[in-house]
């Protein structure tokens, strides 16, 4: 079967298929897009939750780096406020280290004591604050690098400005937190390491005259420890960039030193000191600015990382709406389902009543519409059955009154007429042929006088062949008849004197009683469940106005019909109306005057019909 029969037979003939459908593509359509709003809204929530979580571990540090700031920029007024230990290292970056040292001894020889001494104080500022990795002093008189490492390392490093451009950069130098110069990273051989530095500058404290720059540089593998308690709880990447976008400290590992590759849309999209998540090319970033260090901490979250946060909800929520989608299919289905069965019942009893078993009963006890409709039909029944006792019976019983009244008329009209012909004929002359004829009006009579319970086509054919025997003797052979029937038929129950009064009305009004070709067809045979009788004679045929009437006679129910249109046709074509139907009956054709005619008579062969004449044959 292909998919329009399959629609024709299953949906569009099928209104509980129909409201199945329909409503599950509401279902359907209403779940998904509620599922798809609420996973919008939550995993907006997750991408929020997650930047939030984000800036909390920014947060963490920037704070952290704000203590290292404020550790770098408390070394230099911690040396301010020992006034011998300022001295000191004004002179340690006025003078060449050699002569610092001679002035270091002889110190030391002329009071004894180990006075205030610059270099360890640099020492134990090292010892004493793990995070910082190394402190460069720079003298801008002497142009030469001081560079404190741990373990004790102290290297002088001189930076001639016609040899080098640390004198330069260093002028350039401002209190920011940045990444370690190149080129004092270059001279002290430190290139490659992760470090930030903080620069500050050293001035004299009697004359406030610039000496130099103290550069603390600071281990960046030391901000891990500021996101200790938020290792498990942020996604993306977190990186520490200085004002001119390098990045100072990179949670990937990827970008230390380099530029960061989204410094430009970074700025694009946030002003200083602002912060907040917005998708950005497939990014979500957060920025938080710090005024006093000139740095900056930048968040950045992929929508792939992002929807790792809420992959685990997406799968829920779209498991609850196929769950919902079935429970909103499944359950009003089965009602429905119940609903077409106790309708399809319905169905099934209503052609039941249709076809004829008036005592068939649906039997819904439920109180609902179908209950409603059941209880309604099976009371029409009930009154449908009364009415047919009242009314219908006793139409029928009218019925066959008059198919036996009518029958009582034919009777004597058709033994009139043959006993008139057998009088003229042994008028006329004396006793030959008589006695063929009173044998055939004979067998006639036994026809008449002991009827069959069943009459058939075959007995109806057999008393036309008698009658038309009887004319056949009367006329000399100038009549020939001829009888043709399928044999299936012959068996076939018709109503008595159907056929016969046809011949009759030919003989009475049709035959040419001087002419010697004078013939009569008879010919039954089936059409489409039916049985057709065809009479056809050569004799004087019907005129073209004569036939009109005839033709109107035969559907008028008054007693003038039988001077217009013949007793005998009238009352076959009446007979088969009644039992038959309105489809049913005798036709009259002719091609006009001297043209013959044809008479064709319609019965039903159906086990209907057949009931029919049975009940009124034994009426």
């Amino acid at each position: 079967m292909d998919i329009r029969g399959i629609y024709r037979k299953s949906v569009k003939n099928n209104l509980f298929a129909k409201t199945i459908l329909l409503f599950s593509f509401i279902t359907i359509v209403t779940v998904i897009a509620f599922s798809y709003f609420m996973f919008v809204s939550m995993s907006q929530s997750a991408v929020r939750r997650e930047l939030d979580n984000q800036k909390a571990a920014m947060s963490a540090i920037d704070r952290y780096i704000g203590l290292r700031v404020g550790e770098a920029d408390s070394i230099m007024p911690d040396i301010y406020r020992d006034d011998a230990l300022s001295l000191d290292l004004s002179y340690f970056l006025m003078n060449p280290y050699p002569d610092y040292v001679r002035y270091r001894l002889d110190r030391y020889a002329q009071t004894g004591i180990d006075s205030a001494n610059a270099r360890t104080h640099m020492e134990n500022v090292l010892e004493t604050r793990p995070d910082i990795r190394k402190l460069v002093l720079y003298s801008s008189e002497q142009q030469m690098l001081y560079a404190f490492g741990r373990d004790g390392e102290f290297r002088t490093v001189p930076v001639n400005a016609s040899q080098s451009y640390v004198p330069d950069a260093m002028a350039l130098e401002n209190a920011s937190v940045s990444v370690p110069n190149a080129w004092v990273s270059r001279a002290l051989g430190s290139t490659g390491e992760a470090m930030y530095s903080v620069t500050v500058p050293v001035n004299d404290k009697q004359s406030l005259k610039n000496l130099g720059q103290l550069t603390v540089w600071f281990d960046s593998s030391r901000l891990w420890n500021a996101l200790t308690a938020y290792e498990q709880e942020f996604n993306g990447g977190i990186f520490v960039l200085s004002s001119g976008g390098r990045v100072l400290f990179d949670t990937s590992g990827r970008y230390y030193g380099g530029k960061f590759p989204y410094a430009e849309r970074l700025e694009s999209v946030y002003d200083v000191n602002s912060s907040g998540p917005s998708p950005e090319g497939g990014l979500y970033f957060n920025k938080l600015a710090s005024t006093s260090g000139g740095y900056s901490v930048a968040g950045i979250l992929t929508q792939a990382e992002a929807a790792e946060s809420y992959r685990g909800l997406q799968n829920t929520i779209w498991t609850i709406g196929s769950v919902c989608i079935v429970f909103a299919i499944l359950v009003p289905s089965l009602f429905i389902f119940r609903f077409v069965k106790r309708t399809n019942r319905i169905i099934r009893l209503t052609q039941r009543v249709k076809r004829g078993d008036l005592a068939t009963r649906i039997g819904d006890p439920k109180e609902d519409e179908l209950g409603q409709i059941a209880s309604s039909f099976d009371d029409m029944l009930d009154e449908l059955n009364q009415y047919i006792d009242r009314v219908y019976k006793a139409d029928i019983k009218q019925k066959h009154t008059e198919l036996a009244a009518l029958q009582a008329r034919i009777n004597p009209h058709f033994l009139y007429n043959t006993l008139e012909v057998i009088r003229m004929r042994a008028v006329s002359q004396g006793a030959r042929d008589v006695g063929e004829m009173i044998y055939s009006l004979s067998m006639l009579f036994k026809s008449f006088v002991q009827q069959k319970e069943r009459h058939t086509l075959g007995d109806e054919l057999e008393a036309c062949r008698l009658y038309l025997e009887l004319f056949r003797i009367r006329y000399k052979d100038r009549l020939a008849y001829d009888i043709q029937a399928d044999p299936e038929l012959l068996k076939a129950e018709v109503p008595r004197l159907s056929v016969q009064p046809i011949v009759e009305n030919y003989i009475v009004h049709g035959i040419r009683s001087r002419d010697d070709n004078n013939r009569i067809v008879i010919f039954a045979d089936g059409e489409q469940g039916d049985i057709a009788v065809r009479v056809r004679d050569n004799g004087r045929g019907i005129a073209a106005d004569k036939l009109r009437e005839v033709r109107c006679a035969l559907h008028r129910t008054d007693e003038n019909g039988e001077a217009e249109g013949g007793f005998g046709l009238r009352s076959v074509h009446e007979r088969l109306r009644l039992l038959y139907g309105a489809d049913y009956g005798i036709e009259v054709h002719s091609g006009g005057a001297g043209q013959g005619t044809l008479v064709e008579i319609r019965y039903r062969n159906s086990e209907e019909g057949e009931r029919h004449v049975q009940s009124v044959s034994g009426g």
